[in-house]
């Protein structure tokens, strides 16, 4: 191996004083320096006020994002310590700011019991990856005062006069030679703070978005906590019990949970430890999952629901139609897993579990009602799923799955390498003809669909299978579907669905998404599903290439630089595409297909409550929360085809 020629001595190892290791690395610190680490600095500041008021010294926490994207985070918490500190012998406050890993959040005598911070690093990351920041306290009859610029203290922190009660006012422009974009998103930053105000029984969260015009502001409390939760994530749904089923435990790890059965047939369970949201479940998630398990059918037994001959009810029965949110507060947590989101404690899964089978186990049999309820919905879901076994074995049987035959009017690639590979599912025969002859066949497969799809938010999974619309899309991504699905075996790395621009094609993109987002979710985790972007208009004239526009703002855009360039509106000839299958292979594959031109959109989960959300108010039973929003955002509509 070849040796490189330079210098390694004492003088070639860095070392970073203070906050630089944060500017040299900030994606350590805060994950990306992308939109999203950007609002990680909102969130550190805000959940250093959720601290306090889970120790019970909070009541408001109030957030402005001022013009020019400054960020002002106020809260009523106790103030920052002012003191000088004994070892770094500069005030507390100016400590916390400098200082990584400073903060009242370790060891077994800290200033709080649990804490929503993990490392204690957000305050000084904060400043560090800020072009400025200012912090005013109030505590101990005085009104405090410091500011930084990227880091550094440039005014230490005096007292500049008296004030009444405390708090800890913090002001700061994130600094944009890091940040992609300073442009904060306040439905984000909306959405996180609703969740907080959630978890926080009765802390009083505000936002203002003071950039335009006219501001915009919300305020979020919640007195019924996780109770309001559920509610909320079930406002869209047909309920089983009116009140959710609420437990609270205190102790060296509090729990708190709260329980609601719907009508649908999906599982919406969301899990928390000390308010961060614990995406991948853990060690608190499998303790609930025992007891609700073992709860129900001890409970289903005794009560001779359950017949001596009937075989127990699985727990993805008796989760069907549940939601619940769970919340634990752990004084060390450890995480673990690709995004340090799942919980590792093993100690959680006692408490939670123990906790949750007497707690339940005694509201069931105060409430024998809603107990019957839940448990006829549960043995429903157990027979529906034998039912869907016994089909998914015809499926297997018809298809001859295990020797990967694959449906008819599939048009499959050459490569069998998955990360190549993609797969164009289209609207219609016409459509999936023209996308045949124009695809490359090396790495393109065509699945040509036609009619419309099985709506999958009402039915189970029996009515799948077998299903002639979804089951040549289950053959063909190859990787099965609900529990038994295996991103590890797609066939192809993109799914990519095209369908034509109007109401139809977005009816067919809704199923569809519908479908994967209920039977296949990791498809949409793993970044494998695209929308196709097919053009709205073809501008074209004899001797110039045609002009392909994909919205509205692209048309008068490409009429204004045509019109610099001398040629007229009038001359021009406007083709307005109202389907796929209007286009020839040829310009399917150069607008549509071709990935050195094409324009795809990647499905994400970012928001997995609001994805849920939609889906169940666009596709679920419920029909009076789809005529509002259908009367409220029919203004916004564009190109409705009758």
């Amino acid at each position: 191996m070849e040796k490189y020629n330079h210098k390694y001595g004492a003088e070639q190892i860095q070392v970073l004083e203070g906050l630089e290791a944060v500017r040299k690395r900030p994606g350590m610190y805060i994950g990306s320096t992308s939109i999203r680490g950007l609002h990680h600095l909102v969130y550190e500041i805000v959940d250093n006020g959720v601290d306090e008021a889970l120790a019970g010294y909070c009541t408001e926490i109030n957030v402005i994002i001022e013009e020019g994207n400054v960020i002002s985070v106020t809260d009523n918490g106790r103030g920052i310590p002012v003191e000088i500190h004994p070892k770094t012998h500069i005030s507390t406050a100016e400590t916390v700011y400098t200082v990584l890993h400073a903060g009242g959040k370790f060891g077994g005598d800290s200033g709080y019991k649990v804490s929503g911070g993990l490392h204690g690093v957000g305050a000084s990351v904060v400043n560090a990856l800020s072009t400025w920041a200012e912090v005013t306290i109030k505590r101990d009859g005085g009104l405090y005062q410091m500011s930084f610029e990227k880091g550094k203290t440039v005014k230490k922190l005096e007292r500049i006069g008296d004030a009444e009660g405390t708090g800890t006012k913090v002001r700061f422009l994130a600094d944009d030679t890091i940040f992609e974009s300073l442009d904060y998103d306040f439905e984000v930053l909306e959405k996180r703070f609703r969740e907080i105000a959630f978890l926080t029984k009765g802390l009083k969260i505000t936002i203002e978005d003071q950039r335009e015009e006219t501001p915009k502001k919300s305020e979020f409390c919640y007195e019924g906590g996780l109770v309001s939760f559920v509610e909320y994530l079930n406002k869209n749904k047909e309920k089983l019990h009116k009140t959710p089923i609420y437990i609270e435990k205190d102790g060296e790890v509090p729990v708190e949970i709260a329980i609601q059965y719907t009508s649908s047939y999906s599982e919406n369970i969301y899990t928390f430890v000390n308010n961060i949201n614990t995406i991948e479940g853990g060690t608190h998630l499998e303790g609930f999952k025992r007891a609700l398990t073992k709860v129900m059918n001890d409970y289903a037994r005794a009560h001779n629901i359950l017949k001596e001959k009937d075989s127990n009810l699985q727990g993805e029965d008796i989760r069907e139609g549940i939601t619940a949110v769970v919340s634990v507060k752990v004084k060390e947590p450890q995480f673990e897993g690709q995004t340090k989101t799942k919980l590792g404690n093993s100690e959680v899964t006692g408490v939670v579990q123990s906790m949750v089978n007497e707690a339940l186990a005694t509201f069931l049999e105060e409430n024998p009602t809603v107990a019957k309820a839940i448990l006829e919905k549960c043995i429903s879901a157990s027979r529906a799923r034998e039912a869907a076994r016994k089909a998914r074995e015809l499926v297997r049987k018809k298809s001859n799955l295990e020797t990967s035959t694959l449906p008819g009017k599939l048009a499959d690639c050459s490569s069998k390498n998955a990360d190549e590979c993609e797969v164009y599912i289209v609207e219609g025969d016409s459509a999936g003809g023209s996308a045949k002859q124009g695809r490359d066949r090396k790495f393109q497969a065509i699945l040509p669909l036609w009619g419309k799809m099985l709506n999958v938010e009402k039915a189970r999974a029996d009515k799948i299978y077998g299903n002639d619309k979804l089951n040549p899309v289950i053959v063909a991504i190859g990787a099965g579907i609900g529990a038994e699905f295996d991103v590890t075996k797609i066939r192809y790395g993109k799914v990519i669905i095209m369908a034509d621009a109007d109401v139809d094609g977005s009816h067919i993109r809704t199923l569809l998404l519908t479908f994967f987002f209920r039977y296949m979710r990791p498809l949409i985790e793993n970044g494998n599903v695209y929308l196709a972007q097919p053009p709205l208009y073809k501008l074209s004239k004899k001797g110039m290439e045609d002009r392909y526009c994909y919205a509205e703002d692209d048309l008068e855009k490409a009429y204004k630089e045509l019109e610099e360039k001398g040629i007229t509106r009038d001359s021009l000839s406007l083709q307005r595409y109202k389907g796929l299958g209007e286009m020839n292979p040829e310009q399917l594959w150069d607008t549509t297909m071709n990935p050195e031109t094409r324009i795809l959109i990647k499905v994400t989960m970012e928001d997995a409550i609001k994805a849920d959300e939609i889906f169940t108010l666009l596709m679920g039973d419920e029909v009076e929360p789809r005529r509002e929003f259908i009367q409220q955002n029919a203004k916004y509509v564009k190109n409705l085809d009758i």
